[in-house]
């Protein structure tokens, strides 16, 4: 159960409204999925939060199945339910397979012990990774 009501369009304000209407049209779906109703609690944060993640998933020089993936594997690793549902779901509908799942969370299981392993260990970084490899 939510913490907060969900806003669903019918009782929400004109404000928030169009917001959902932004929502459906860019996502090219009739509904307004539970996140952003739960957002709509606080409109100004619903329009924040939607500028962003309308802003990143945008096109861009990143094509939009490995957008969904790096959304996967943070949702993954933050260990968001709801998130690794709904971008996993997102990204099927891009076009990634059952392979490139599961490939995906052995690159997210193994990325995710070596950090720890790194960090354990505080390891230095070396002199040709600094500054992610642009030189000194």
């Amino acid at each position: 159960m939510p913490t907060v009501e969900l806003i669903e369009y019918g009782m929400a304000s004109p404000v928030v409204r169009e917001i959902f209407d932004d929502i459906m049209a860019t996502r090219k779906v009739d509904w307004v999925n539970n996140f952003w109703k739960a957002l709509a609690i606080r409109p100004e944060l619903l329009r924040r939060t939607w500028h962003g993640v309308k802003s990143a998933m945008a096109p861009g020089l990143l094509d939009p199945l490995t957008k969904e993936l790096i959304y996967v594997a943070v949702s993954v690793t933050n260990g968001c339910q709801y998130c690794i549902n709904s971008h996993t779901a997102a990204a099927r509908k891009k076009g990634m397979t059952e392979e490139m799942l599961a490939e995906l969370m052995e690159v997210i299981g193994v990325a995710n012990q070596t950090n720890a392993l790194a960090d354990g260990f505080q390891v230095e970084v070396d002199d040709a990774f600094r500054h992610g490899g642009r030189g000194a």
